[in-house]
């Protein structure tokens, strides 16, 4: 259970990666007061952790009516990991935003649901992988912790954008760009994992012998 927890809480947070946000996030409210900018914060951190959370909740009801397996999504939703790792090994983030959704958004009276919560933070990597982690929870134990893995990241979320001017001051854009690649490497060895068990699962690859 400790490595599945492990496990969900980084996945979940490496995906979501809020560091890698704050840039994003001065730029989008530069023009806010201090009030409209913590409510900003506060939005964007809570409409993201209720889209995952609703995501989690009938992610795989979905994909059951589409007729997806487990192995294929595991597969699938390794892969798109991989990509996502790679942009943040390259201080990218094309997986996440593009210049047209930060200028509408930038053009926009409020941006915290789009595109600071979605696809900013709730991103299309982070989707899939809490879905792929609700298909592997065991029991109602696991089920829990993957939902208190996303809260947790919503908390870790709000906190990183409240205080996003003393970060990126302390860190400079070259600090986010060390991180996201520190990030980035730990989050390719995980979609690598899921692409491993997406193989077994499906019988594709045998399991290793114990002892």
């Amino acid at each position: 259970m400790l490595d599945f927890a492990t496990t969900a809480f980084v996945s979940v947070l490496f995906l979501v990666d809020p560091p890698g946000t704050v840039p994003a996030f001065i730029a989008l409210t530069a023009r806010f007061s201090p009030d409209k900018r913590r409510q900003t914060a506060l939005v964007a951190s809570l409409a993201a952790t209720l889209i995952l959370m609703g995501f989690a909740a009938v992610g795989n009801l979905i994909f059951r009516t589409l007729g997806l397996t487990l192995p294929a999504f595991q597969i699938a939703g390794g892969v798109v990991l991989f990509v996502v790792a790679l942009d943040m090994i390259r201080a990218q983030r094309s997986t996440q935003e593009d210049p047209d959704e930060m200028a509408e958004g930038a053009a926009a009276g409020d941006v915290a649901i789009a595109p600071l919560a979605i696809p900013m933070l709730a991103g299309p990597a982070a989707l899939s992988t809490v879905t792929v982690l609700m298909a592997q929870a065991a029991d109602a134990a696991a089920v829990a912790v993957v939902f208190l893995a996303i809260a947790l990241t919503g908390a870790i979320c709000y906190v990183t954008l409240r205080l996003a001017e003393p970060i990126q001051k302390r860190l400079g854009k070259t600090g986010v760009h060390v991180l996201d690649r520190v990030l980035g490497l730990v989050l390719a060895g995980i979609a690598v994992q899921f692409i491993l068990n997406g193989l077994k699962a499906a019988d594709l690859i045998p399991p290793v012998p114990k002892g």
